[in-house]
């Protein structure tokens, strides 16, 4: 009951934003009665993987939570307002939230001119969290498919966007508790971890030969190099170009 009524919520106030001049105050957002940050807190707490909340500054939460456009009764304000962004697995995946020293972006900064052009406008999609490997969370505002509020993966071993028929909510429990190394099986090289866990959040690895071609199947033995995430998802989109998977 506690998904469905957050996909509700989330989709209400994510999908049907007016023009930028209808905006909706930070303070309107805040929801102190019923914040959806208990809830989010309540599964950290028991999670099985190891997540690491960023501090958050309060001033700059606000600002990122009016761009959102998204309320704190919600987990994706909830997550926005109250924190930095989210590390799991020493950094693996970054949640994003309202930027950090330690993971220098914002939910809304990092979708500006990506699926919408101002703030305000409504997303085809929004990007919500990636992982150290070039791969990308979004949830689909429409651009996507028919599956609204779904979480999709934008694979870097295939390019394709893979529906995980999730909500945000339910993607905050994978995260947390799903066996991530069976989800990325043959995408973690030997010492992973270590490396990972000095990567900032604005970097990723770039491979060589790339995860989704015959030659780079073994990740342990293809080069790896750490890149700025905007040059990986650039590169991504523009493989999916040359491959023929955009028309």
């Amino acid at each position: 009951m506690i998904f469905k009524f957050q996909l509700i919520t989330l989709l209400f106030l994510t999908f049907t934003v007016t023009a930028q001049n209808k905006m909706k105050s930070a303070e309107e957002l805040i929801d102190k009665a019923d914040p959806g940050w208990t809830t989010v807190e309540g599964w950290i707490k028991t999670a099985k993987n190891k997540v690491e909340v960023l501090p958050v500054d309060a001033v700059n939460a606000k600002e990122v939570l009016y761009k959102t456009q998204v309320t704190t009764r919600s987990t994706m304000g909830a997550v926005v307002f109250m924190t930095g962004g989210i590390l799991v697995d020493d950094g693996w995946i970054r949640i994003l939230g309202s930027g950090n020293s330690k993971f220098n972006r914002t939910l809304p900064d990092w979708n500006k001119n990506k699926s919408f052009k101002e703030f305000g406008e409504k997303p085809s999609f929004i990007l919500i969290a990636d992982d150290a490997i070039g791969g990308f969370y979004l949830l689909n505002g429409g651009g996507l498919g028919k599956d609204l509020g779904k979480v999709y993966y934008f694979s870097p071993d295939n390019l394709e966007y893979e529906p995980l028929d999730i909500t945000y909510s339910e993607f905050l429990g994978f995260c947390f508790n799903n066996d991530l190394d069976k989800f990325y099986d043959g995408n973690r090289w030997d010492g992973w971890r270590e490396e990972v866990s000095k990567l900032k959040g604005d970097q990723v690895y770039n491979f060589y030969p790339f995860l989704w071609s015959a030659e780079g199947s073994d990740i342990n033995k293809s080069t790896r190099n750490v890149i700025p995430i905007q040059e990986q998802y650039s590169l991504n989109l523009d493989l999916r170009k040359q491959l023929g998977f955009e028309k």
